[in-house]
């Protein structure tokens, strides 16, 4: 069932158990902590960005190679956009946005390996995510702006009259901002596995029926081939809009005024 079950790739097990806390002693109270297989992924997308970044900048030449090439490319796409979003004040901020997009980007890529496990694939990891995103907007701010960054909130040129009704909205925008983010990210990838995975499931279910059957599961392998090519450009792209809109949300606390 499980090699079938297009959910079984999203649940999350516990490889290493150390029981339950606090509670009132009956089984289930308390709270659980354990080690899963969503913590190894997160732990191995890190290890794996380190690793790549440690041995490409290792020796640097005038001349680049291949990895040395990549990481500079990253650098200076990553640093274009937040440039591009929130101007040069916005540089403080490369860091944030840098881990940001490579931690996505290659949690989504192991996520395509089979026997993977997809870390943004579940709610929670993105919106944690995301409220690191919009906790600093509003603490850096209030911190650089004082009250003036809730000029955020009210227009310019908007007519007095209007802005009981523009200011709500704006408010109300403001907060979903970090809903929005997570859910984008999450949704997308949590589709798009769901589809690729019911697709190999009519390969494996169609090949056994016989002759007739392998030859119909010719038309889900071509579709699962092209949907795995089209993950690869999800994964980018999903990393891409978090980062882009991730920078816009930093240039409100930058320049707070419209």
């Amino acid at each position: 069932m499980a090699g079938t079950d297009p959910i079984h790739q999203f649940i999350i097990t516990d490889i290493v158990s150390f029981g339950n806390f606090g509670g009132d002693g009956t089984p289930g109270s308390g709270v659980h902590l354990a080690f899963t297989n969503s913590a190894l992924f997160m732990v191995v997308t890190v290890v794996v960005i380190s690793l790549f970044l440690i041995l490409s900048s290792a020796g640097k030449r005038v001349i680049p190679g291949r990895m040395q090439l990549l990481s500079e490319l990253t650098y200076e796409f990553v640093a274009g956009m937040v440039r591009s979003s929130a101007g040069t004040a916005g540089m403080k901020f490369f860091p944030l946005v840098f881990s940001l997009f490579t931690f996505i980007f290659v949690a989504n890529v192991l996520g395509l390996v089979p026997y993977f496990f997809t870390v943004t694939s579940h709610i929670i990891v993105t919106f944690a995510l995301s409220m690191l995103v919009f906790l600093t907007v509003i603490v850096y701010g209030f911190v650089k702006n004082g009250p003036k960054f809730l000029k955020l909130f009210v227009p310019a040129g908007v007519p007095g009259y209007i802005l009981p009704i523009v200011t709500p909205i704006e408010i109300i925008s403001f907060l979903s901002r970090p809903i929005s983010l997570s859910v984008r990210l999450f949704g997308n990838i949590l589709a798009g596995h769901i589809t690729l995975k019911v697709f190999a499931g009519f390969i494996v279910t169609m090949s056994s029926l016989g002759f007739l059957g392998i030859l119909g599961s010719a038309l889900p392998l071509i579709m699962a081939v092209a949907l795995t090519a089209l993950e690869f450009l999800v994964a980018g792209v999903q990393a891409y809009v978090f980062a882009v809109l991730t920078c816009m949300y930093l240039n409100d606390a930058i320049h707070p005024s419209h």
